[in-house]
C-alpha cells in the first residue's frame, strides 16, 4: 500500500481570476496534507491539479489511467466548474472515481460573507454541476458528502480507498487451480473468459502431479524452518508431528508454485489428490493467513474473492476467510448458522490462539491431515457470494452477527464460526437461496457491505444485499427488475 496513491483533482474555471485560483490551489494542498496526516486514509492522497479546461482534465485522466501507482481519482469542485469540459476526460477514465462533495469552510461566516466570499466558496453550486455530468454519462462513482475534517467523512473516504485497492488487486489477480473442481457441482463452474474480461482474473489449472514434484524437492531444512513458524504462531496439540511436517511440505511447495506464477489465490479438491498423502489443511490455512485466497472443491470464484477481500482489509490482509454454511440451530427464538469447512478456514477469524490438531477426515481416502482448530470471534460481519448467472455476474452480500459458539462441540475438530443472520435465519436462508447464493462464501469482519456494493458498482456487476430490513417479497421483486434491467443493458 505504501506504493499506491490516489489523485485529488479540483474543479474550477478562469472566470474568477488568478487570485481565486491561487487560493483554490493552496486550499487543495492544505486539505490533502491534513487528510494524509489524520491516519484515516490507507494510502497517500496526492493533489494533482486545479482543472480549468477540457485539456487539463483529459491530460490528468490520461496520466491516471497509465500510472500504476494511481488506484483512483477523487474530485471536488471548490468553485463552479462547467461540467461539459469534464466530458472528454470522464468518458475515458479507467480508474475508480469518487466525488467528494465538501467545502473548505465548516460554517457560513455571518459578518464575512459577501459576493467575493460567494464567488470563491461555490462548492454547493459546483458539486451539483459536477454531479450532473457523471449521472448523465452514467458513470460508476462514489459520492461522499460532508465536511472534509469530519472523522466519519475521512473514514468513509478511507473505506472507499480500500475498495479501490481491491479493484486494482482484482485487475491483476491470478488464480492457480490444482486440478479441476469437484465433479457434478454446479456453483463452482463459471465463464472464466467473461470473468477475465470483466474482473481481470486470470484463472488457470496446474496438474496435481506438478505440485507433487515440487513437494518432493522440498528439503528437511525448509520444513524445520516452517515448523518453527508454526510453533510461534499456533499451539501444537498433536503428537503426530509427521502429519504436521507433511502439511509444511505441502505449504512450501504450493507457495513456491504460487509465487513463481504470481498467483495470489488457489483452489484444490479432495477428489484430485493423486500422489499426495493428505488434503492440505494447515497448509491452506497458513497460506490464507499470509493473504492468499483459497477455495475448496475447486471453487476458483470464492478463492479469488477471498484474496480480494483480504487485500481490502486492514494493512492489506484483513480478517476475511473462505467459509461454508454447514448446519443450522433451529430452536425457536435461538436460531444460528454454523459455518466451517472440512479443514480450510483462515485463522484471521480466530477469537484466540489456534491449535494444530490431527484427526481423521473421513473423506478423500487419505491420511489424517493436520489442521488449525479454533472458534471464531464475536462481532458484526458479512458473508459474500459471487455467482455466474449466465451472461452476467451477481454478488450477493448478507449482514450477519458472529457470536461465541453456544456449545462446545468437543467432537467437531475443525475451525468454526457461529452467527445470527439478518433479517432472521429462516428468512435469510429463503432470500439467499432465492438469489442463488452459493454454499461457499467469504466471511469478513473487516470489509463492509457498503464497500462490496462499491466494488460491484465499479466492476459493473449486479449487487444484492440482504439486510435486517429485507423481505422475501421485496427481494423477489428486486431480482425480477434486475433481470429485466440487465437484459436491456446487454442489448445496448
Amino acid at each position: 500500500m505504501n506504493n499506491k496513491e490516489f489523485w485529488f483533482v479540483v474543479g474550477s474555471q478562469f472566470l474568477y481570476g488568478p487570485e481565486v485560483l491561487e487560493t483554490v490551489a493552496a486550499r487543495a494542498q492544505e486539505m490533502v496534507d491534513t487528510l494524509n496526516a489524520t491516519g484515516n486514509l490507507p494510502c497517500k492522497l496526492v493533489y494533482k491539479v486545479t482543472a480549468k479546461t477540457n485539456q487539463e482534465i483529459t491530460q490528468v485522466v490520461r496520466e491516471a489511467n497509465y500510472d500504476e501507482r494511481c488506484c483512483g481519482v477523487i474530485t471536488w469542485c471548490h468553485t463552479f466548474s462547467p461540467s461539459k469540459m469534464w466530458i472528454n476526460g470522464l468518458v475515458n477514465l479507467q480508474k475508480p472515481y469518487c466525488h467528494l462533495a465538501t467545502q473548505y469552510n465548516l460554517e457560513i461566516p455571518n459578518e464575512e460573507i459577501d459576493m467575493d466570499f460567494m464567488n470563491l466558496n461555490q462548492a454547493a453550486h459546483g458539486d451539483r454541476e459536477h454531479g450532473f455530468i457523471a449521472a448523465r454519462l452514467r458513470m460508476p462513482r462514489k459520492v461522499i458528502a460532508g465536511y472534509w475534517k469530519d472523522e466519519e467523512v475521512q473514514r468513509r473516504l478511507g473505506r472507499w480507498m480500500r475498495t479501490a485497492l481491491g479493484v486494482a488487486f482484482s485487475k491483476t489477480l491470478k488464480v492457480m487451480r490444482f486440478g479441476d473442481n469437484m465433479r457434478e457441482v454446479a456453483v463452482t463452474e463459471g465463464d472464466k473468459v467473461e470473468v477475465q474480461a470483466q474482473l481481470g482474473w486470470q484463472v488457470n489449472t496446474w496438474a496435481v502431479g506438478d505440485l507433487v514434484e515440487v513437494m518432493n524437492q522440498v528439503t528437511e531444512e525448509e520444513i524445520d524452518a516452517l515448523m518453527e513458524v508454526y510453533r510461534a504462531s499456533y499451539d501444537i496439540a498433536t503428537d503426530n508431528l509427521e502429519a504436521v511436517r507433511y502439511q509444511a511440505r505441502e505449504e512450501i511447495a504450493m507457495k513456491k508454485m504460487l509465487d513463481a506464477e504470481g498467483c495470489m489465490a488457489f483452489s484444490n479438491t479432495f477428489q484430485d489428490l493423486h500422489g499426495m498423502e493428505q488434503l492440505p489443511g494447515l497448509a491452506s490455512q497458513h497460506l490464507m493467513a499470509q493473504g492468499y485466497g483459497y477455495g475448496g472443491e475447486g471453487d476458483w470464484k470464492v478463492s479469488a474473492m477471498t484474496a480480494i477481500m483480504k487485500a481490502m482489509g486492514e494493512h492489506g490482509n484483513g480478517a476475511s476467510a473462505f467459509m461454508e454454511d454447514y448446519t443450522y440451530h433451529l430452536l425457536p427464538g435461538n436460531e444460528y448458522s454454523l459455518g466451517a469447512h472440512m479443514l480450510e478456514v483462515c485463522p484471521s477469524l480466530a477469537a484466540g490462539r489456534a491449535r494444530i490438531e490431527t484427526h481423521p477426515l473421513g473423506i478423500g481416502g487419505k491420511k489424517d491431515p493436520a489442521r488449525l482448530v479454533f472458534e471464531g470471534k464475536e462481532g458484526d460481519a458479512i458473508v459474500v457470494s459471487l455467482i455466474d448467472m449466465g451472461g452476467r455476474l451477481r454478488l450477493i452480500c448478507q449482514d450477519i452477527h458472529c457470536v461465541r459458539p453456544i456449545m462446545e462441540m468437543p467432537n467437531l475438530p475443525v475451525a468454526r464460526v457461529m452467527w445470527k443472520a439478518e433479517p432472521s435465519l429462516t428468512t435469510g436462508v429463503e432470500c439467499w437461496i432465492t438469489a442463488g447464493g452459493a454454499h461457499h462464501t467469504v466471511l469478513s469482519y473487516d470489509v463492509t457491505a457498503e464497500q462490496m456494493k462499491d466494488w460491484a458498482n465499479i466492476m459493473g456487476i449486479e449487487f444484492v444485499h440482504i439486510t435486517k430490513d429485507t423481505t422475501l417479497e421485496g427481494l423477489e421483486q428486486e431480482l425480477f427488475w434486475n433481470d429485466i434491467a440487465w437484459q436491456l443493458k446487454g442489448l445496448r
